[in-house]
């Protein structure tokens, strides 16, 4: 199986991008970019897909919106008061939940500017979608997988749940973090590539522990939903157990 890393932003230049291969539980990091304003993000994608590839996307972007948000606001009237506590409000189930275990705090889509990310995150599988000419779907088990199937998924989360140093590797001071976070990385990934580009740049690094976050996915080793139902409306967030 083929597993792509996608570290969403709003501007090309800021994601990142990842392909491994999985296959026996074993993860190869295979190739590595930083996205440009000269080729659009589906299409860089795109090239890494072959027609017959059986293909997970794993996205670091919130996938959906609370349910309480969409359900409170349909009948809010500026200047009322909004009868629900925030975190209610603006948070999901499984950004409580990531909360709760593992006491890592996801944005808030509802309330912040990830919300843009969210939204190009969507358009990005949509056009995919057309590229592909496969219905690319949330997946919510490792074992009942469509031809390219998509997870949720937050770096910084998995770094935690491995022991690995999830704080300061962010931007241009980050470096010497981003080196430690590499070598971790190359004893549960094989790295296929230089690692250059890893150090250099956090958004592909990024990029190349959603693989990890989809490794865990597939292992089943994972946290799941208690309501089904609830992260088909606003999406889960696949960490490690």
């Amino acid at each position: 199986m083929k597993i792509i890393g996608i570290d969403c932003a709003t501007k090309p230049q800021k994601t990142g991008l990842a392909l491994g291969h999985y296959e026996g539980g074993t993860l190869t990091l295979k190739d590595a970019t930083l996205g440009s304003t000269k080729t659009p993000i589906s299409q860089t994608i795109y090239k890494w897909i072959n027609p017959d590839d059986k293909v997970l996307l794993a996205v670091d972007a919130p996938l959906g919106w609370p349910q309480n948000l969409g359900a409170t606001l349909t009948e809010h009237m500026a200047g009322e008061a909004l009868e629900i506590d925030s975190n209610d409000l603006f948070r999901r189930e499984t950004d409580k939940f990531i909360k709760r275990k593992i006491n890592k705090q996801p944005l808030d889509v509802g309330a912040d500017r990830i919300a843009r990310t969210a939204h190009w995150a969507l358009a990005l599988l949509d056009e995919l979608r057309s590229l592909t000419n496969q219905n690319i779907e949330l997946a919510l088990s490792h074992q009942k997988l469509a031809q390219i199937s998509a997870i949720e998924v937050y770096p910084s989360a998995t770094l935690s749940q491995r022991e690995i140093k999830s704080t300061g590797y962010k931007d241009k001071k980050g470096e010497d973090f981003r080196q430690a976070i590499v070598k971790e990385l190359s004893r549960q990934v094989d790295i296929s590539l230089s690692k250059e580009l890893l150090i250099k740049e956090d958004d592909v690094l990024d990029s190349a522990i959603c693989l990890l976050a989809a490794k865990d996915f597939l292992d089943g080793k994972v946290f799941y939903p208690e309501d089904i139902e609830l992260a088909k409306k606003e999406g889960w967030i696949w960490v490690r157990k």
